[in-house]
């Protein structure tokens, strides 16, 4: 006898399943059926889901609200599709997107759409990665060109420094004891010493 299961998730366990709970029921899902996440959608690696995978057969059904809610990574979703649909014989039903509905054709030509539409939700997820990061790297580039520099914060020399450095040269007092009335760590006294004080507003990397 086949079985319909829900899969939910959230990103964080302050987030609320509630809308996607009851987008299950409403669905007909049972309760003991649905499989609860609260962990980035970043990869498969999650407990609730590897309980689902074994437990789900041949016939069954999954359900989810969106795509988004089975993952963010569409390579590893078009894997996860895969494996669910053409090794374990399972149908698949994005209620936020009847396109990827499997469950009404399970034909060869249902099956084929649902898999050009998620090829195609792949191919602008990857691009749109992409365009992410030419944008941020086009950003850092002209943040440089105006002068914005990037890095830690300039760390400015504490006040005091230029007796506690008389005082170290004369061996009135040791590195440590230097740096701690600075309150700065010994390292950073010894490499001030060694390298020249620092001066205002420059960048210690």
């Amino acid at each position: 006898m086949s079985e319909t299961y829900g899969y939910v998730r959230v990103s964080s366990r302050e987030q609320n399943t509630d809308r996607q709970l009851i987008a299950m029921r409403e669905f007909g899902v049972a309760d003991e059926n649905i499989f609860t996440d609260r962990q980035s959608g970043k990869d498969f690696d999650r407990p609730a889901y590897r309980r689902l995978v074994r437990k789900i057969k041949e016939g069954d059904t999954l359900v989810v609200k969106s795509i988004d809610r089975l993952g963010r990574n569409y390579d590893e979703i078009l894997e996860q599709w895969r494996l669910l649909t053409k090794k374990k014989g399972v149908a698949i039903v994005v209620l936020d997107m009847p396109l990827l509905d499997t469950k009404q054709d399970r034909d060869l030509t249902g099956t084929l759409i649902a898999d050009i539409v998620l090829q195609l939700l792949s191919y602008v997820a990857q691009t749109e990665r992409e365009f992410i990061r030419q944008r941020q790297a086009e950003g850092i580039a002209a943040a440089k060109e105006r002068g914005v520099r990037f890095g830690r914060r300039p760390l400015e020399p504490p006040e005091g420094l230029q007796e506690m450095r008389a005082a170290w040269e004369a061996g009135t007092i040791s590195a440590r004891g230097a740096a701690k009335r600075l309150g700065i760590s010994r390292q950073t006294f010894a490499r001030w010493m060694e390298g020249g004080l620092p001066a205002q507003n420059v960048e210690i990397l």
